[in-house]
């Protein structure tokens, strides 16, 4: 069974830093990329960075530069260093197993509880 467990979210300052992480048990086949998203209640879930198995990443513009996703895949879990936070990075962060083909990004139906993130301004 595939379990998700993303931590590391709390509150924070505007312009201040959180590292997340995302931790995969179970065994997934066919899925060797990973995406992390993001929720505002009332909103859609959205994709904002991931990163392929073979390391190539992508960012939507709104994080680019302040946001940086990496994986560590001998202990399955992917990281999310976060800089330069503003209150409109307020939301619910989840990481998502997939496929990264170019700069597309696949999710899976695997996804975790999610961690909260509130900015303070």
């Amino acid at each position: 069974q595939v379990q998700l467990e993303e931590s590391g979210g709390g509150l924070v300052q505007t312009g201040g830093s959180l590292t997340l992480s995302c931790r995969v048990s179970g065994r997934i086949s066919g899925l060797d990329s990973v995406g992390w998203y993001r929720q505002v209640a009332g909103t859609q879930r959205e994709l904002f960075a991931s990163i392929s198995g073979d390391g190539r990443t992508d960012y939507k513009w709104f994080v680019k530069g302040r946001f940086t996703i990496s994986r560590h895949s001998a202990n399955n879990t992917a990281y999310l260093r976060m800089h330069d936070l503003r209150p409109d990075d307020t939301a619910v962060y989840y990481c998502n197993p997939g496929r990264m083909v170019g700069v597309y990004y696949y999710p899976s139906n695997y996804w975790g509880a999610g961690t909260q993130v509130t900015v303070s301004s």
